[in-house]
C-alpha cells in the first residue's frame, strides 16, 4: 500500500483533511448513496425517487438532489415550460465514476447481512 500522504484536499470551495473525506463529503450521508445507487438503472423523476427511498421527506430528499447536482454528480433535466413539468435526475458523466464504489458498498452490505458481520 502506498503511503498516506497529510495535505488537504479542495473540491467545490470545501477543504477536506484526506481522499476518504473529501469521497464522503460527497457521497456520504444516509440518502445520497442510495439516490445515486438508484440512478445506476437510468434517469428517474423526483416522484419515482421517492417511492424507491422509503421514509425520506420530500425537504430531504430535495436537499440531497440539489446538493449531488452542485457536486456535478448528477444533473437534473426539465421538460415543459406549464405544468405538468417532467423533471428527471440522471448521473452526470462524473457521477458514473462512483458507479464502481456504489457496487462494491453493496456488495459489502450483502456480506454484512448474510454473515451477520
Amino acid at each position: 500500500m502506498d503511503e498516506i500522504t497529510h495535505q488537504m484536499h479542495e473540491f467545490n470551495g470545501k477543504t477536506y483533511p484526506c481522499c476518504t473525506s473529501l469521497t464522503m463529503g460527497i457521497i456520504g450521508g444516509k440518502w445520497k448513496t442510495v439516490i445515486l445507487y438508484y440512478l445506476i438503472e437510468g434517469p428517474l423523476r423526483y416522484n419515482q425517487l421517492r417511492k424507491k427511498l422509503v421514509g425520506v421527506t420530500e425537504r430531504t430528499l430535495s436537499l440531497q438532489l440539489k446538493k449531488l447536482e452542485e457536486d456535478g454528480v448528477i444533473q437534473r433535466k426539465v421538460d415543459g415550460v406549464k405544468p405538468p413539468i417532467k423533471v428527471e435526475y440522471s448521473l452526470t458523466e462524473f457521477g458514473t465514476t462512483v458507479i464502481p464504489l456504489l457496487n462494491a458498498i453493496a456488495e459489502w452490505g450483502e456480506l454484512v447481512v448474510e454473515n451477520r458481520l
